[in-house]
Order: C-alpha cells, then sequence, then structure tokens
C-alpha cells in the first residue's frame, strides 16, 4: 500500500486526509504503519487523494 507515499505527494497531512476521507484518523496511521486496509477504507482513501485502488494498493514486487 502506498498511502503515506501518495499522501505526502499530494501535500496532504495525516488530519488534512481524515476531513477529505471520513477515515478516522488512527485507521490512517495504522494503515500508514501495516500497509494493510479493509477494501471499503481504501475505496474512501483512494477517491480522497484521487488516485485508483491499483495506485493505491498495488505492491510492485509482486508485478
Amino acid at each position: 500500500m502506498h498511502l503515506k507515499e501518495i499522501r505526502t505527494q499530494k501535500g496532504l497531512s495525516v488530519p488534512q486526509l481524515v476531513e477529505l476521507s471520513g477515515v478516522p484518523r488512527r485507521t490512517i496511521q495504522d494503515i500508514e504503519k501495516n500497509n494493510n486496509c479493509k477494501v471499503d477504507t481504501a475505496i474512501l482513501l483512494a477517491d480522497a487523494l484521487g488516485v485508483t485502488l491499483d495506485e493505491l494498493c498495488r505492491d510492485e514486487a509482486a508485478e
């Protein structure tokens, strides 16, 4: 998962992403730490960041 990378590239702080996505701060922090989340949460985050689920979740090493 590329959440932190995409978030920082877009110049967003965690609180800003919370506002845009509606996903709780703690959940975002856990996702950035553990690199996994539920699909419905990933959809909210991808929409808020303006990226596809593929861009957010794809592990390049698996390709």
